[in-house]
Parts: structure tokens; C-alpha cells; sequence
């Protein structure tokens, strides 16, 4: 799979929570939520994905753009009031859900019944509607993810021969089918 071509770092790589316009960005950010990807001035200098000429439709905006969008604005919702980085590399999706399984706040039906409803969403818009949901979850038990592995599995989603790739990803992290996901489970502990 092609990864996604970006300038600079990703903006949830170098985001410090205790700057003091952090507040401010993210509310920006928030903004975005059920907007078409580029309507929301205040997020522009916040994108960092690279566009080939000519990509928008009337119809949609490009992939890319439209992923990384999803990816700025979950990241909002999970960051907020956060005082640690709620994007942590090497916690895949799959697995920072599990975490949230594991917590014991949220029944682990409950959980499962709102994975399988983001792993079997239809569009893009549907799975980030319960992605946000979920990731709302997180934020309360303070469990990071990847927002790195997301954009690309956000992007990825808008194909159908790559998106039962990321389906089966997130169930292998989620029921932990890999048994290197077993030895690494402590990395979703939740920051200090």
C-alpha cells in the first residue's frame, strides 16, 4: 500500500498540549466536525498532506485530503483537555480499542458492538462518525493511539480492495490474533 505523501511532520507529531495556543487550535480543529474537508478556513495551515493537481470533484474532496481531515479533527476530540500527547506511536487502532475494552468503564459488549459498527461502516463518513464516538471513550480513560497508522488507515478506507486489509488490521489488534501483540500490550498504558 502507498503511504500518504505530506510536507513537514504531521500536526498531532509535533502538537504539545501545554502550548499556550493549544486550546485555541484545537477548538479549531473541532470545527471541522461533519464539514467537506477544506470549508473550515482555520484548518488549513494545520494540513499537512500533499495534493496532485486537479484532484477535487464537485463530488467529493480528494482521499487524501478528506483522511487526513478525519485524522486532524478525531485528534481534536481525543486531545481535549488532555495534559499528555493522546498520539502515540506504535499503538495501532485495534489496539488502543482493545485497551478501552480491557478498562472496565465501558461494558465490553458495549465496545464491541461499536467496533463492529465502525469496522463494517460503508463510507467514510460513517466510520468517522463511530470513530469519533469511540475515540470520545478513549479520551476518557486516557488511552492514546497512533494518528500516524490512522490517516494512512483513514485514506486507505476510501478504496474497497484496501479497506478489508484495514478491517482485518484492527480485528487482529483488537483480539489480539498476532502473538507479538501479546508481548507489547503494555505500550496502551495510558501516560503518567
Amino acid at each position: 500500500m502507498a503511504s500518504l505523501e505530506h510536507r513537514d511532520r504531521w500536526f498531532w507529531e509535533s502538537f504539545h498540549p501545554r502550548s499556550a495556543d493549544a486550546g485555541a487550535t484545537l477548538a479549531a480543529l473541532r470545527r471541522g466536525v461533519n464539514r467537506i474537508p477544506g470549508d473550515v478556513p482555520e484548518i488549513w495551515p494545520h494540513h499537512r498532506v500533499v495534493l496532485p493537481e486537479h484532484t477535487w470533484t464537485h463530488d467529493a474532496p480528494p482521499p487524501a485530503l478528506a483522511a487526513e481531515h478525519a485524522a486532524l479533527v478525531t485528534f481534536a476530540i481525543h486531545q481535549q483537555s488532555q495534559p499528555m500527547s493522546m498520539h502515540r506511536p506504535g499503538v495501532p487502532l485495534g489496539r488502543a480499542l482493545l485497551a478501552l475494552r480491557k478498562d472496565g468503564k465501558y461494558s465490553e459488549a458495549a465496545v464491541d458492538r461499536r467496533v463492529n459498527a465502525m469496522a463494517t461502516a460503508t463510507d467514510v463518513k460513517e466510520l468517522t462518525e463511530h470513530l469519533r464516538r469511540l475515540v470520545s471513550q478513549l479520551r476518557g480513560i486516557r488511552r492514546p493511539l497512533d494518528y500516524t497508522g490512522l490517516v494512512q488507515d483513514l485514506f486507505d478506507w476510501h478504496y474497497p480492495q484496501r479497506r478489508s486489509y484495514v478491517r482485518r488490521a484492527w480485528g487482529s489488534q483488537y483480539y489480539l490474533w498476532s502473538s507479538a501483540d501479546t508481548t507489547t500490550e503494555a505500550t496502551t498504558e495510558a501516560p503518567e
